[in-house]
């Protein structure tokens, strides 16, 4: 066991009297203090198979999900983790704040996480000046959304810019159109508002594909809320436009898991176990849908390898942690990695 999977159980009871994000701010800024001074060691990583998928070629299966790198502070301390690869982000042309604290709860008795963060950020010319620095081989999504002010009306232009931006220093772009933290955002997840957004999108990849000698994957992020006929809506317009991949899902903004909490009236999307079985069950849908070139990256609910399992098992060809790490702490990263060895 390495040092920093040792350390965590100790030092989780002090982190959990600490406001969550506070306890996340802290936990990050000696990440990135322990990776500079060498001390970040993972755990003894099983031998992972690298996965050629989206025309790239991950070092592993497991990959940070977008939220816990907002403004791509500490790539290099994440990668030195053991994780295959890393989104950033959700990335807003201009800087934001995000909506007003407390915006962030944990539900320890139910592995869960409530937030209603509202993609706070440093935009993304910071994120792109720190993202030309990184050293690291892993590969880096660049998760991108609209700022809270720009009217759904005008959406695309703002991932239209943010695309731009990003497309020098990502090898992903994932299009964050499902957050229920910006007002209005899941909208656009409608069949006809979708396809214009992606039509655009898609147009513009072409452009900067020439531009650049380079195709950069652009995939859509999408919400675990979906009904089944919405699913089949945007699997369409996903196949209709050819979409690079799919990132399936988001948080909920069902409570039906965690009825009766004290804090299940909080806004915002929940994350964690209470979403693990919904996660995975869109992504099977997805998969019967997609075109069979069209991977999924499976998020939602990950908290032991077995769950990351579950996800390949539905069609999912790599998967991301988040609210996990919170619950188990980096060591989940070894325990994903010898369920996903030992599935294939």
């Amino acid at each position: 066991m390495s040092l920093v999977s040792a350390l965590y159980p100790a030092l989780k009871p002090w982190l959990f009297k600490l406001d969550a994000e506070r306890a996340h701010e802290w936990t990050t800024k000696m990440m990135r203090i322990s990776h500079s001074l060498g001390m970040l060691k993972p755990d003894e990583l099983p031998a992972s198979k690298p996965v050629d998928c989206l025309g790239l070629r991950f070092p592993n299966a497991l990959g940070l999900a977008a939220g816990m790198d907002k403004s791509a502070s500490a790539v290099e301390a994440w990668a030195a983790l053991g994780f295959g690869f890393v989104e950033v982000g959700t990335l807003t042309p201009r800087p934001q704040p995000g909506n007003p604290k407390p915006r962030l709860f944990r539900l320890p008795e139910h592995e869960a996480l409530i937030n209603r963060m509202g993609f706070n950020n440093v935009g993304i010319h910071a994120a792109v000046k720190k993202l030309e620095k990184r050293k690291t081989s892993a590969i880096v999504g660049v998760n991108i959304g609209k700022n809270f002010d720009t009217p759904n009306e005008q959406a695309v232009n703002d991932y239209l810019y943010c695309l731009k931006a990003a497309y020098p220093v990502a090898d992903y772009i994932a299009v964050n159109i499902s957050s229920p933290n910006t007002k209005g955002l899941r909208d656009l997840q409608a069949e006809d508002s979708i396809r214009q957004l992606l039509a655009a999108l898609k147009k513009e990849q072409a452009s900067l594909e020439k531009e650049y000698g380079k195709k950069k994957p652009v995939l859509v992020k999408i919400a675990p809320d979906l009904e089944g006929q919405q699913i089949e809506a945007l699997a369409r317009v996903f196949n209709e436009l050819a979409v690079d991949g799919v990132i399936a899902t988001n948080t909920t903004i069902s409570r039906e898991a965690v009825a009766g909490h004290p804090l299940e009236k909080e806004a915002g999307g929940l994350s964690g176990a209470p979403v693990t079985e919904r996660s995975t069950l869109v992504i099977e849908a997805f998969r019967m849908l997609l075109r069979e070139q069209t991977p999924i990256i499976g998020v939602g609910g990950i908290l032991s390898g077995a769950d990351a399992v579950a996800k390949l098992k539905a069609g999912a060809s790599l998967v991301q942690v988040y609210s996990g790490l919170v619950y188990r702490g980096p060591g989940l990263i070894a325990d994903v990695l010898r369920g996903i060895s030992a599935h294939s």
